[in-house]
């Protein structure tokens, strides 16, 4: 896959806090092999320990990001092609659906959504939140804003994650 000019194309990858944050590097190195650039937006509670930042940067070559810039700052990553979030929590898909951009990673969701770029969604909610009827409505929400989603994973330790289902996603 390419972008129009014929650069390499550029995924950005939405981490939020769940304990399978900490493989999100399996994502990373199977979108590189797809060929594709990637930079990683975490949710503040994710960069708080649910993953190795400073790994995630060697293997993207880019830093993580979870603040705002001010607006003199140069932007760290070219726009993207493509967006993943993954682990998807119910805080950030009810969040998301609902428009609330209180962090760097909701605002760039809010607003990839409005510009027909793919976005991927892995979730990753108990049993219990995926019953809860705001998260259905959110889903619903979403889904007719064009965001594929992947089967939940239901955040037990019985299974694995799936990290290139979410490659799969955006074609």
């Amino acid at each position: 896959m390419t972008s129009q000019d014929d650069k390499p194309p550029f995924l950005y990858v939405v981490v939020c806090a769940a304990g399978v944050a900490a493989d999100v590097g399996e994502l990373i190195t199977a979108a590189q092999r797809r060929d594709w650039h990637v930079g990683v937006i975490a949710t503040p509670h994710a960069v708080n320990g649910f993953f190795d930042t400073a790994a995630v940067e060697a293997r993207t070559g880019r830093p993580v990001r979870s603040a705002w810039r001010r607006p003199d700052d140069p932007r760290p990553f070219p726009d993207p092609d493509a967006v993943v979030v993954a682990p998807a929590t119910f805080n950030t898909v009810n969040k998301w659906a609902a428009g609330i951009t209180d962090t760097l990673a909701l605002g760039t969701l809010c607003e990839v959504s409005g510009l027909g770029i793919p976005v991927g969604v892995l979730p990753c909610v108990s049993d219990a939140l995926a019953a809860h009827p705001a998260y259905r409505e959110s889903l619903v929400r979403l889904r007719g804003m064009g965001v594929r989603f992947g089967d939940p994973h239901r955040g037990r330790e019985d299974g694995a994650f799936g990290w290139e289902r979410a490659l799969d996603l955006i074609g």
